[in-house]
């Protein structure tokens, strides 16, 4: 989460605390709306923000990117840059993301990159190199998967804090590799190997260049995607992203 006043990278004012119990405790319908803390202008419309110049696609995915679905045609990709212990990230995961995989799989590229804010969630990192230790193998989407499904077994305590539990967390990204069914003797050299931790580097760098301040981020063929300011509920961001995508789709 950032400082900027765009829903999808605005660091929440409400304690972190808060908002993780709430998380914890509550529904998740309650838990999304303190989260995304929406901007509300009364008009109840889903106008969208006007979009900045496009990001250089090399930038925004490399050769070694991870996708979670691709298309043929490459003619609409989505990328996002994600702190896997972001609560923003989660909701996104949980109410939007996760649905798009499905409803538009053979039809866009969807490229997931890190950007963990390690001040904030210091357990990030470690679901980063969890998450590229199982992509040396292949299994990157099927992590991605588990760590996002299981987002209240490892990010945040009892009690609603955040989370700093870096034995507990990665003694549970292991029992999810071994249920991905990966290699568990070369997923332990690699979680913590040179390669992995250049890789998460690598991510971060660029997303800096691409202007990333805060998570989640996300381009849609090059251009951040902005809701707008009146945006107010999941079922208004989903149709507001929706329709882009179809917009890009329809080109």
């Amino acid at each position: 989460m950032s400082k900027n006043k765009n829903p999808l990278t605005k660091q929440p004012r409400l304690s972190t605390n808060v908002v993780l119990t709430a998380i914890v405790v509550v529904v998740a319908v309650v838990v999304i709306g303190g989260v995304l803390w929406f901007n509300r202008d009364g008009s109840g419309g889903t106008t969208e923000e006007p979009a900045g110049p496009p990001v250089a696609a090399e930038l925004l995915r490399k050769p070694d990117s991870n996708m979670l679905v691709e298309s043929p045609d490459s003619k609409v990709t989505v990328v996002e840059f994600l702190d896997y212990q972001c609560p923003a990230c989660w909701g996104y995961y949980s109410n939007m993301t996760k649905q798009i995989e499905k409803d538009y799989e053979g039809r866009i590229n969807f490229v997931a990159r890190n950007f963990p804010l390690d001040k904030m969630h210091p357990l990030a990192r470690p679901a980063a190199q969890a998450a590229e230790a199982a992509a040396l193998q292949g299994k990157f989407k099927e992590m991605y998967h588990a760590i996002y499904d299981n987002y209240e077994a490892w990010a945040a305590t009892p009690d609603g804090k955040v989370s700093d539990d870096a034995a507990k967390a990665r003694g549970l990204f292991e029992q999810y590799a071994g249920q991905i069914g990966l290699d568990l003797e070369k997923y332990r050299a690699d979680v913590n190997s040179p390669q992995v931790i250049a890789k998460i580097d690598a991510d971060a760098a660029d997303g800096e260049k691409a202007g990333v301040s805060g998570t989640p981020t996300l381009f849609i063929n090059g251009r951040q995607f902005k809701p707008g300011q009146d945006v107010q509920s999941w079922d208004q961001l989903n149709q507001a992203f929706r329709s882009k995508l179809d917009a890009e789709l329809a080109k």
